[in-house]
């Protein structure tokens, strides 16, 4: 079952994080018109050496992009058919590694911010200009924490598997440990015991 960390809706575009069970595929389908422009990024979180396989499909089953093992990419395309688009995400080469993906469909360019923007032909006045630069700003501030939201999740991830992996040497070392102090003592032991002449022997 798809199991959703993360669900937001941007403009023109969807942003989702879910996880990849091991020897599973999952596919997204987008409907989209002829000369729409699209772009899917992706990233791996968690699980594995954080690789896997993408690939996009036109309507027709035509493939447009496929990457095996990639941890990060981004396809930039234009539509060239009306019609469904699929974008796959697959760990079946992995068996028993669960993968946490991150990717971001975005659809079409960003609509203009201030109304018929796109028709105007006279300058923009200084308060259209300064909320057209905190438009920018404030984007450029939403990719930045995207990222480093994924880089903390990721290195948050690292850092629990480093953690499990000196724990489990840490205690094996500790068996180790009692396991040779036990046979120490027990040898330490056989030798000073003192050994007891037999029964069967005739006294006089």
């Amino acid at each position: 079952a798809l199991a959703v960390l993360l669900w937001a809706l941007r403009a023109g575009g969807t942003e989702l994080t879910f996880e990849l069970p091991d020897s599973a595929r999952q596919c997204f389908h987008q409907q989209l018109e002829r000369g729409t422009k699209f772009t899917l990024d992706y990233q791996v979180i968690t699980g594995g050496h954080y690789d896997v396989d993408c690939s996009v499909e036109d309507p027709n089953g035509r493939t447009l992009y496929k990457e095996a093992k990639k941890q990060y990419d981004s396809f930039p395309h234009h539509a060239e058919v009306e019609g469904v688009y699929t974008f796959c995400f697959s760990n079946e080469f992995s068996t028993y590694s669960h993968k946490t993906i991150y990717f971001d469909f975005q659809v079409g360019d960003e609509p203009p911010i201030l109304p018929a923007m796109s028709n105007r032909v006279t300058a923009l006045t200084q308060m259209e200009s300064a909320c057209v630069t905190i438009h920018e700003a404030l984007n450029s501030v939403i990719d930045s924490q995207t990222h480093y939201r994924l880089r903390e999740a990721q290195d948050r991830s690292r850092a629990e598997e480093l953690n499990s992996r000196v724990s489990y040497w840490s205690l094996g070392e500790t068996f180790i440990l009692f396991v040779v102090s036990i046979g120490q003592v027990v040898l330490l032991k056989s030798f000073f015991t003192e050994k007891r002449p037999g029964s069967g022997r005739a006294s006089t």
